[in-house]
């Protein structure tokens, strides 16, 4: 399987650790969480990377719930479908994979919304972290569970949510 080139590559240390930004003509492509010993310098960084990076650490700050961001979503037709529900979910919110199954017409998909899930290109943005199994559990997430609840909690401390 080849890789997808989501374009030139910027690092920035947040507080919850290093991230790196892909983007194409001042259009987000991917962010993800990284370790440290992926970290290539500054990397390729411009207006519109710091532009991310500053939304993201409002976001970390709990200062923001909504990004102005440019996306472009680089995957199947049923990914991106599977992402743009998961930007519908609100802050401070979460849904299980069959309720998105349910929510894109697909009833039967769970396991296949896991797996659009697994390869969002754009974590935290297009918010992964919002979608729990059905029993209310956290279930797996690039950036690790620990990351996941993080989030989920930074969230729910904001908009004053309750799991």
């Amino acid at each position: 399987m080849m890789k997808k080139d989501y374009g030139p590559k910027a690092w920035y240390l947040t507080r919850l650790g290093w991230i790196q930004l892909s983007s194409m003509d001042c259009v987000l492509t991917a962010m993800q969480f990284v370790k440290e010993n992926q970290v290539e310098g500054k990397g390729e960084r411009n207006h519109f990377t710091d532009e991310v990076y500053r939304q993201l650490q409002d976001y970390f700050m709990g200062q923001r719930q909504r990004f102005d961001i440019p996306l472009k979503l680089l995957g199947t037709l049923f990914q991106q479908k599977v992402w743009r529900a998961l930007c519908a979910i609100p802050y401070g919110e979460t849904r299980s994979y069959k309720q998105i199954a349910e929510f894109i017409n697909h009833p039967k998909a769970a396991r296949a919304i896991g797996s659009a899930n697994h390869n969002n290109p754009i974590a935290v943005i297009v918010p992964c972290h919002r979608v729990i199994g059905s029993n209310g559990r956290l279930t797996g997430y690039a950036g690790g569970l620990l990351l996941k609840k993080s989030l989920l909690e930074l969230e729910q401390k904001e908009s004053g949510s309750i799991l």
